[in-house]
């Protein structure tokens, strides 16, 4: 049984009693987000940081945006890290996993959270939704939320890739997750120790690949949900959705059936130029060389 919270179950000032010394680290990968990522910031830092200090550092991982991210992020307060630059050995980006495994290098909060940056609905009840059970509960080490997706302001239908890919993919393989409500959902938190030592997929398939390696390697009595209300971000066509969807079904099919799916592939539509797709992993943190030393050292970001 997955333990299931809601948001209001916690409030910043009881759960900056119970944090103690351990440092909190909200990360937000970021590609072409200036309409939302300075009032997501600015939200968090006023709420978390100033008014209630529970927060230690807002990262974002500003992963190749051709607009003006990463200034309205340093500008409202962030500390922005160029995702390209950041142990480019393991590859430049950009890819959503890729940009999430760096900011476990560019952070040094004891807990890791981690929320998309194009919500337009942002609230501090997201952060401190996802932090409630990790600092409350010794034995929970990962907390996924979840949330109602409308399309529009009039009612749901969103978590389309969701519903129609990966809940009956994970009905058949991993029955036992079918009890997260939203199992691509990006905003999740959970301890350093536990992120550290797992592979990230590079790209969309991040969500589900930890999800199931979470599960696999120490039981899903580790893992909780939160339910966070309601989420408004931008909703992508079906022609933006159909390599994500294909993406998060070779990361399922690729953990239920070792050595029979190929980590890249192509998404071939009829009069569509063919879509490259890719599942390919990123090591541990744990046995990246620069990171052993960097937290050996202190943090490389603060």
């Amino acid at each position: 049984m997955v333990r299931t919270y809601d948001h209001h179950d916690f409030d910043p000032v009881s759960l900056l009693e119970a944090k103690g010394n351990q440092r909190i680290s909200v990360c937000l990968p970021a590609r072409n987000e200036q309409a939302t990522v300075g009032t997501i910031v600015g939200r968090l830092r006023e709420a978390l940081v100033h008014r209630v200090p529970l927060v230690d550092e807002v990262v974002v991982m500003d992963d190749g945006s051709t607009d003006a991210t990463a200034q309205v992020a340093a500008d409202t307060g962030a500390v922005v890290v160029d995702a390209s630059s950041t142990l480019p050995g393991y590859g430049a980006g950009p890819g959503k996993g890729m940009a999430m495994w760096k900011t476990i290098y560019a952070s040094s909060g004891d807990i890791v959270v981690w929320c998309d940056a194009d919500v337009t609905n942002f609230a501090p009840h997201f952060v401190t939704g996802l932090l409630g059970p990790l600092l409350t509960e010794s034995d929970i080490a990962y907390v996924k939320g979840f949330y109602r997706r409308p399309l529009s302001a009039a009612g749901d239908g969103g978590g389309r890739v969701t519903e129609l890919v990966a809940r009956p993919l994970m009905s058949m393989f991993f029955p036992d997750l079918t009890a997260f409500m939203q199992p691509l959902s990006g905003e999740y938190a959970g301890r350093r120790w536990l992120f550290e030592q797992l592979p990230f997929v590079a790209g969309y398939g991040v969500e589900v690949g930890l999800l199931i390696d979470i599960a696999a390697r120490w039981g899903i009595d580790v893992m909780a949900q939160v339910d966070l209300g309601t989420r408004l971000h931008r909703n992508r066509n079906l022609k933006e959705l159909g390599p994500q969807a294909m993406t998060i079904m070779q990361v399922i099919l690729r953990r239920a059936m070792p050595g029979t799916v190929p980590e890249a592939g192509e998404l071939i539509r009829p009069g569509m130029a063919p879509a490259a797709v890719h599942a390919h992993e990123l090591p541990p943190m744990s046995t990246v060389l620069p990171y052993a030393k960097s937290r050996r050292d202190g943090p490389k970001f603060s």
